[in-house]
């Protein structure tokens, strides 16, 4: 019985559980070195059962057929949905942000899972559709399909986890057949929209994008202009990363970290915190791990044994290559703060656990590759 059980993940990726793992370690190593001398020190005991339950959960979400899930999208979308509204009438409020619900000691953040929910949904859309070009129908309703939970999400406020969402809806009409003439045209469009909704200052009044928000969206560019507001984090991160040099000042001896100049740097900012104590060699080191973890699933898509399955992976792909993108981008001034944390790396258990149920569900479409 045991060797049947170990036998049926015999075509489970342990590469990139691997890889995975080792990020894990440098995650809870960091989290560590950031927080030793704080009221947060038992951060990282924290990561380490998040993580452990993370991998647990993956084992189990990769032995459960990713055609019932599939399956079962339409009515976990609907439930997400009520969850969302659901924290918006009695959810936890913390830091001017009503994004949690309090289940006893637990706090849950539905706007984390949805992700996965609209990675599925957004597969099972576009494979019925059968790989025919997209009609500007189909289109709208893909749109509406991620927009309402975006919105949701948005008057919470949440906006870094609002624009994760976004990735997935590009993922799913890129790859479900959009022409070029529809894809300029939906890009001048939302840019004219975006344009007139952020100059109008529509957002601001009705209370959805606050004005430090918007402030962080526009002083990125020049964080000198406001070095003690806007532009504080940017700045302090830049110097943090630039300060660790090619080897980094050593595990716990980041000036900039540890003598509290650098924000939340076991969150948004632990690539920073980390950049400055091992130093380029290091960050280097760690964007290589990543590169290797989506090439691994991009691997993987390639050889699903249909299209729902490619289309997960190449959701759950966009998904992470965005929050990495932008969370480096932030931490070097590349792209403004947005709250997006850093995949596999940053504090949370909301995160964390989202990132290895997506990566269950990638090892689900591997396992099953030669399944008819």
């Amino acid at each position: 019985m045991a060797l049947r059980r170990f036998l049926s993940f015999r075509d489970f990726d342990w590469w990139l559980l691997s890889l995975v793992l080792v990020l894990g370690v440098i995650s809870v190593l960091e989290i560590h070195s950031t927080t030793v001398h704080t009221r947060f020190a038992s951060f990282e005991s924290k990561q380490i059962l998040f993580i452990a339950a993370g991998t647990i959960s993956m084992f189990i979400l990769a032995k459960i057929d990713y055609h019932r899930l599939i399956d079962w999208s339409p009515w976990m979308y609907g439930i997400f949905l009520a969850s969302l509204v659901a924290v918006r009438l009695v959810g936890h409020k913390a830091l001017g942000a009503r994004r949690w619900i309090a289940l006893g000691p637990i706090q849950f953040q539905p706007s984390e899972w949805v992700k996965l929910v609209l990675i599925l949904a957004m597969a099972r859309y576009i494979a019925n559709i059968g790989g025919r070009n997209l009609t500007w129908k189909e289109i709208f309703k893909a749109f509406a399909m991620v927009g309402v939970p975006m919105l949701l999400v948005l008057v919470q406020p949440d906006l870094g986890t609002t624009l994760t969402y976004a990735p997935i809806l590009v993922a799913g009409l890129f790859l479900g057949g959009i022409n070029l003439k529809q894809s300029a045209i939906l890009i001048t469009c939302g840019g004219a929209l975006a344009v007139g909704v952020l100059s109008s200052g529509i957002l601001q009044k009705s209370g959805i994008v606050h004005s430090y928000q918007k402030s962080r969206l526009t002083s990125f560019t020049n964080p000198q202009n406001d070095p003690k507001g806007a532009g504080y984090q940017v700045l302090q991160s830049k110097i943090a990363v630039g300060s660790g040099g090619i080897w980094g000042k050593g595990a716990e001896k980041g000036t900039q970290t540890q003598g509290y100049f650098l924000p939340i740097p076991y969150t948004d900012f632990i690539f920073a915190a980390f950049s400055e104590e091992h130093g380029f060699v290091g960050a280097i080191f760690v964007l290589l791990l990543y590169f290797l973890i989506l090439m691994r699933l991009i691997q993987n898509a390639q050889t699903a044994a249909d299209l729902p399955g490619s289309l997960i992976i190449m959701g759950i792909v966009a998904v992470l290559t965005f929050q990495i993108a932008v969370n480096v981008g932030m931490v070097i001034g590349f792209m403004p703060v947005t709250g997006i944390p850093l995949p596999l790396m940053s504090y949370g258990g909301s995160s964390v656990l989202f990132t290895f149920l997506a990566l269950g569900v990638a090892m689900n479409v591997r396992m099953r590759r030669f399944v008819n």
